[in-house]
This record gives structure tokens, sequence and C-alpha cells, in this order.
């Protein structure tokens, strides 16, 4: 729920009013943020506490491969507002 709150086209306050439109951003998302947190059982997040203590262990994370695929993404996104603003043909 948190994440579909957050990324929602739909808020309670529309964002185009002024300062109001983007306080509901700020108080109902970390607050679903907390609660989500809340709700995880103690057990599961300390055991996931102690295995991201190992991540960084040798200098960098086991599978920092996995961000590859997500940097091609941005790199890409950029090219093309690039080529979109500057190169207009």
């Amino acid at each position: 729920m948190t994440i579909g709150c957050a990324l929602s086209p739909v808020d309670l306050i529309p964002d185009f009013i002024p300062v109001f439109g983007y306080l509901d951003d700020l108080i109902i998302v970390p607050f679903l943020i907390y609660i989500s947190l809340q709700l995880i059982p103690k057990t599961i997040m300390k055991e996931y506490r102690e295995q991201a203590k190992d991540l960084w262990k040798n200098g960098k994370p086991k599978k920092w491969y996995y961000a590859i695929p997500i940097i091609l993404i941005w790199v890409f996104i950029l090219f093309i507002v690039i080529k979109y603003l500057f190169f207009k043909d």
C-alpha cells in the first residue's frame, strides 16, 4: 500500500495547490513507511540486518552487478532527454 500511495497519480490534495499540494506527500508517505516497517516481524528484521552488515564486508557489495541494468536504463533515458532537448531536427 505504501508504494501504491507514493506512486499513485491521485492525491488527497492535488499537487497544483500551492504548499498544501505537497503536504500530503510529506506527511502520509513517511507515515506509511513507518507503519510498514513496524509490521515486519522483529526476527526477520534482525536476520536481514545481520545479512546487510556482511554486504560491504570486502569493500563492495557481493551482488553489485545487479545495478548494471538500472544504470544502463538511466543512461539511456538521459541520452534520449539530451537528444530531444539539444538535437531537435
